[in-house]
């Protein structure tokens, strides 16, 4: 599985980037807000740290808005992957993308049925929002279930990318389910690498190293 880190903090990018933990990179307005700087500025220096899918979103909901935005983006960076979201004028944007050659990431999923439309319209990825589903009492892992079994059953070739991650137990269920990528939020990448019987045994080592004669 490939993990991609969710997040617009640059600092974030280049600590997981640091273990190895970064195959790519995912970001939307509401995590650029939060740094108090331009988009394309924190998209460019995060493609100067990150050689992978760099996924930036379009902010208009029109086909020609969302393309001229698509445009722009895929001429800043080749390793740029557009967002799109999943509503009729951007299911036609997928597909114009599709046929000019520019990878796009359909976000906002959260059906089986919308990630069909989005594998048939070209999508390199979707993102199913599973985080947002169990918060209305939805077990959102049942949707990445159902959306690997569809794409597997027709050999789509659209990677399924686990969003709205929680906590350490979504990326295991997903793994375990065969998504393709988790996009995580970096404090739960920490919580990865945390497990208390490692911390005791790490200590007695360390406690134990201590008897040793010098």
């Amino acid at each position: 599985m490939k993990f991609f880190i969710d997040t617009g903090d640059v600092a974030e990018i280049r600590e997981a980037h640091s273990m190895g933990l970064v195959d790519g990179v995912t970001t939307n307005p509401s995590l650029i807000a939060k740094t108090g700087r331009k988009y394309k500025d924190v998209v460019v220096e995060i493609c100067e740290i990150v050689n992978g899918p760099i996924s930036a979103e379009v902010l208009s909901t029109t086909y020609d808005e969302m393309m001229g935005e698509a445009r722009e983006w895929h001429k800043l960076h080749k390793n740029i992957v557009v967002k799109l979201p999943l509503i009729p004028d951007g299911l036609k944007a997928v597909r114009t993308c599709a046929q000019e050659g520019i990878h796009t990431n359909v976000t906002l999923c959260f059906s089986p049925n919308q990630a069909l439309l989005a594998a048939k319209a070209g999508a390199s990825y979707i993102s199913p929002f599973i985080g947002r589903l169990d918060d209305i009492s939805e077990t959102g892992m049942e949707l990445i279930e159902k959306i690997v079994t569809i794409y597997e059953n027709y050999s789509y070739t659209t990677e399924v990318l686990v969003a709205s991650v929680r906590n350490p137990t979504h990326v295991s269920d997903a793994a375990q389910l065969g998504a393709d990528i988790c996009t995580i939020p970096f404090p739960v990448m920490q919580q990865l690498i945390k497990h208390p019987l490692t911390d005791i045994g790490l200590k007695k080592f360390i406690d134990d190293s201590k008897k040793i004669p010098r």
